[in-house]
C-alpha cells in the first residue's frame, strides 16, 4: 500500500488477488505519479484469493483525502466486501467514499488521471463509469 497527502481524491483498488491489486497500483502510480492518494488491497487474510472488509478499511484509510475516495474493484465479493467497509466509516466519511462500477484497472487508470486534474469525486466516479457503459 501507498499514499500521498494532497487534495486530489484517493483511489483504492480492491482485488480478490494481491498481484492484481498491486499491479493496478503501480500502473495507476506509473501515469500519475504522486499526484493522487492511492492504496491497494487485495487476497483473503490467509494470503489465497478473496477480499476483506480489515484491509479495505486500512486501504481507505492510507488514500484518504478530504476530497474524497474512489474504491475499483474485480469482481461482486470485493464490491461487497468494499460497501461494508464503507457502511462502517463515520457518517462524515462515509459520504465521501464512492464504489465505482468500473473495470478495476482502466477505472483505476481514468479514476486517478482525473483525480490529478483537481477533479471532484462525483466527476472521478463518472470518469471511471463511462469507460465501463
Amino acid at each position: 500500500m501507498s499514499s500521498s497527502s494532497s487534495g486530489n481524491v484517493g483511489i483504492v483498488i480492491v482485488s480478490h488477488s494481491s498481484k492484481i491489486a498491486e499491479g493496478a497500483a503501480d500502473m495507476v502510480r506509473q501515469m500519475v505519479g504522486n499526484a493522487v492518494p492511492l492504496a491497494w488491497t487485495g487476497g483473503d487474510t490467509d494470503g489465497g484469493l478473496g477480499t476483506n472488509v480489515a484491509g479495505i478499511l486500512e486501504a481507505i484509510e492510507a488514500a484518504w483525502s478530504t476530497a474524497g475516495v474512489a474504491i475499483l474493484v474485480d469482481l461482486g465479493g470485493a464490491e461487497t466486501n468494499s460497501e461494508m467497509a464503507v457502511e462502517m466509516l463515520a457518517e462524515d466519511r462515509r459520504a465521501r467514499v464512492v464504489v465505482c462500477n468500473a473495470p478495476v484497472v482502466e477505472g483505476a487508470v481514468i479514476a486517478a488521471t482525473e483525480s490529478s486534474g483537481g477533479s471532484s469525486l462525483a466527476a472521478v466516479k463518472r470518469s471511471a463509469e463511462e469507460f465501463y457503459a
